[in-house]
């Protein structure tokens, strides 16, 4: 279940998701989103994340900043969650630190800001209904928004020169990016590091990627064709490129589709 955010919010978070797992799943590979996403347990139910092998357990509320190394999932059946996906360029509005500290990383938001995420945690799971969690969220997202409003600026131009990557077919090049904004290369890396998490090259690499992901997930065409619609070098470019964000190739993830299907990669909406 999706739900579209308040049009205040509607620049800077994707959606809310309610995700309940109707199985066990056990090291099931997530894919990369491009998104950082608040996830909330709302079921007390298990679930941990492995990332690049290294097991986190899902706290109550966890922060899942951009992940760009290969990442699994183990969930008990029974687990539900409230997931709050935000816009790359918007995080830093929500969060106080450098986006950075979160990438390639599962976060207790306990650790970061333990009297306000407890709280706001504790009013969500006394809230009976779903809108009434959400409305909660939403209250707690437009305070930070208004607290971070000196922050509209650079996230206004992050904004900007992600939507530039996001539609340029050709390769990434920094040099013809600074020319086009007017903006110097280091100050570009600065705000994509600060306000992303991640370099506008290691940006790209994601956006990429999560089109031939899209391309091998809902079609049948060959891999050399999704490698050149999708910009990489050749066919062995791309399936190296692949199996670094996920530990696997183009062929086994589109296989494993097929075999077991992908309820909940489906629930929480790959990609851009």
């Amino acid at each position: 279940m999706q739900i579209l955010p308040s049009p205040l919010l509607v620049p800077y978070i994707k959606n809310y998701t309610v995700v309940t797992i109707e199985k066990n799943l056990d090291n099931e590979v997530f894919y990369p989103s491009g998104y950082v996403d608040l996830i909330i347990n709302i079921s007390g139910g298990a679930a941990a994340t492995i990332i690049n092998g290294k097991r986190k357990d899902t706290p109550s509320v966890e922060l899942l900043g951009h992940l760009t190394l290969p990442t699994r999932l183990t969930v008990a059946k029974g687990t539900s969650v409230l997931i709050v996906r935000i816009y790359p360029h918007a995080s830093a509005l929500f969060f106080s630190d450098p986006l950075s500290e979160f990438t390639n990383y599962a976060t207790d938001m306990y650790d970061v800001a333990l009297g306000e995420n407890r709280d706001l945690y504790h009013k969500i799971m006394e809230a009976r209904e779903l809108t009434s969690k959400i409305s909660l969220l939403e209250s707690h997202f437009l305070q930070q928004l208004k607290k971070n409003e000196t922050r509209l600026k650079k996230v206004a131009v992050v904004q900007a020169l992600s939507h530039h990557i996001l539609t340029d077919n050709q390769s990434f090049n920094i040099t013809a990016l600074a020319k086009d904004s007017g903006l110097s290369e280091r100050y570009i890396q600065k705000l994509y590091q600060a306000n992303i998490g991640l370099s506008p090259a290691a940006f790209t690499a994601v956006v990429r990627f999560n089109k031939s992901l899209q391309m091998v997930l809902h079609t049948q065409e060959s891999l050399t064709t999704i490698a050149y619609e999708c910009g990489y070098y050749d066919q062995a470019h791309f399936i190296k490129e692949f199996k670094k964000f996920t530990g696997i190739t183009p062929s086994s993830s589109r296989n494993s589709l097929i075999q077991n299907g992908s309820d909940f990669q489906q629930a929480v909406n790959i990609g851009f």
